[in-house]
């Protein structure tokens, strides 16, 4: 007897009900709320599709498309018992891994159980591999390994690129304003083991890096106090700036507030000055950027965020790694979208074309680069 077909769509709102209900069957920690598949249902930039057999839902999958970039990072699948071994998991898959592909994402990423071998010996015999490991990642204290493949729509290409190594610890910043310190302290933990990436550090950064007059709110770090912060520690550090005087000063219209910066600015200079860090008036390309990685330095730069949020807001970032057609970053700012975490932004790839347009910032595209390598007295 033909068994009936099975048809893979998008949800909608209509779905609602059969999402839960399947959550609740598929799954006995770590659920989704109804709030968050409503939510979910609401968001145009995510990815949720359906299995439906005889007008039942009978599984899901939910993609993250992170905005600017080039993945897609599979959240969640489920297929109800009812429908184990028909394959259901297998299509649902396919289908994500195409309709992501068709909107411009060239990686998906997942994470799985360690002790979920069904699971595992699937997303191998599909092309993934594995590229990281979380340890104590689920509700239950369970090992999550990362996994990684390359799509391409309506072909299943053997990619023999090697995955990136995950090798710098990811920080998340916890302020508004912190970026800078955050990346920081990602690059000195890679660069020294003993660094502790914590609140204390990153705000006692932030205080002796801070030049940045903002209108309203905190303040944030430029190039130059990021630089006096990491040479205080034991680092060599370089600046690179596509100019002189005090940078962010195009929304600063009054004039006391002017002169604070330049003030500020001029201090900056004079303590790298006193500390033998070189500023140079200089743009870093893509290709100067990979030979300092390749020479195991941590270069922090500022981009702008307009390709991610459209707020056009300066954003520090650590690059960690390159090859001929994507620049790998980790953005410390974390999504208030709740299942949003570390994993949507470390490593992040983002095409190259695309980052050298981060790269400026403002009216006058501004470039800045803090290139942070470990002491050789150390």
């Amino acid at each position: 007897m033909t068994k009936p077909a099975v048809l893979y769509r998008k949800a909608t709102l209509q779905d609602l009900d059969a999402l839960v209900q399947l959550e609740q069957r598929c799954f006995d920690s770590d659920r989704m709320s109804r709030r968050s598949f409503k939510h979910q249902l609401h968001h145009d930039h995510n990815l949720l599709l359906v299995a439906e057999q005889q007008q039942q839902v009978i599984a899901y999958v939910l993609v993250f498309l992170r905005q600017g970039t080039s993945l897609a990072r599979l959240y969640s699948i489920a297929v109800s018992p009812d429908a184990h071994g028909m394959g259901v998991g297998l299509g649902l898959l396919v289908e994500a891994e195409e309709v992501s592909a068709e909107q411009g994402r060239m990686f998906m990423r997942l994470e799985v159980r360690k002790d979920n071998e069904p699971a595992i010996r699937l997303y191998e015999r599909m092309g993934y591999r594995q590229f990281g490991l979380y340890t104590d990642y689920y509700e239950d204290h369970a090992d999550a390994l990362r996994f990684q493949k390359r799509i391409i729509p309506h072909e299943r290409v053997e990619e023999h690129r090697a995955e990136p190594s995950e090798r710098v610890a990811y920080y998340a910043q916890t302020t508004d304003f912190t970026c800078g310190a955050a990346s920081l302290l990602m690059a000195m933990k890679d660069l020294r083991e003993d660094t502790v990436c914590d609140q204390r550090n990153e705000l006692q950064i932030w205080r002796e890096a801070t030049t940045i007059f903002m209108t309203s709110g905190h303040g944030g770090c430029g190039p130059h106090g990021l630089a006096y912060a990491a040479s205080i520690r034991g680092f060599e550090v370089e600046v690179f700036v596509s100019h002189t005087g005090p940078l962010f000063t195009e929304g600063v219209r009054n004039e006391s507030k002017k002169q604070v910066l330049e003030m500020v600015h001029e201090d900056f200079n004079e303590k790298l000055k006193e500390r033998n860090v070189p500023v140079h008036r200089e743009i870093l390309p893509l290709t100067r950027l990979q030979q300092m990685l390749d020479s195991n330095a941590m270069p922090l730069v500022l981009i702008s965020t307009y390709r991610f949020d459209r707020k056009k807001a300066p954003h520090w970032v650590l690059l960690v790694d390159m090859d001929e057609d994507f620049v790998y970053i980790n953005d410390p700012d974390i999504d208030e979208n709740e299942q949003s975490s570390q994993l949507d932004k470390h490593y992040l790839p983002i095409p190259r074309a695309s980052f050298e347009m981060m790269l400026h910032f403002g009216q006058n595209r501004l470039r800045c680069a803090v290139v942070v390598t470990a002491s050789r007295n150390l």
